[in-house]
């Protein structure tokens, strides 16, 4: 059983992409589907897709590499973790990596990117960082 849902996404992402692998599966949660969702729109990630076998969800992610086949992700770390929440506020979370990087976080809002919640004025739950 998988205590931490977030983390062994983030793992089989960054595993996947160690390993040069054009596309892996993570579990489905609400959280988990945000979260690609943010890697999408930032570019780290190709696609994604939510399919179903057995009753049971996934979620298809279609890994993004550059014109030497090295991966878009340079480093991807869960930051919150079961055991030791990580909280920050808005003004905490404005920048990451000089603008390089993401920070992802759970807001009030829901999850979102660290430019979205510094925008919306929230702070929150950092879930994990990526660049």
């Amino acid at each position: 059983m998988i205590n931490d849902v977030i983390s062994d996404s983030l793992t089989r992402i960054r595993n996947a992409s160690m390993r040069r692998l054009e596309n892996t599966k993570l579990l489905h949660s609400k959280v988990i589907e945000a979260l690609v969702k943010i890697f999408q729109n930032k570019g780290y990630i190709e696609s994604f897709n939510v399919i179903e076998e057995d009753k049971k969800k996934f979620i298809s992610v279609v890994l993004k590499y550059d014109e030497n086949g090295a991966s878009v992700i340079n480093e991807i770390k869960r930051v919150s973790k079961p055991g030791r929440r990580v909280y920050r506020g808005k003004e905490e979370i404005k920048r990451f990596k000089n603008g390089y990087g993401t920070i992802v976080v759970s807001t009030s809002k829901g999850v979102l990117a660290n430019d979205e919640a510094y925008k919306a004025g929230v702070g929150g739950e950092v879930l994990c960082t990526i660049w």
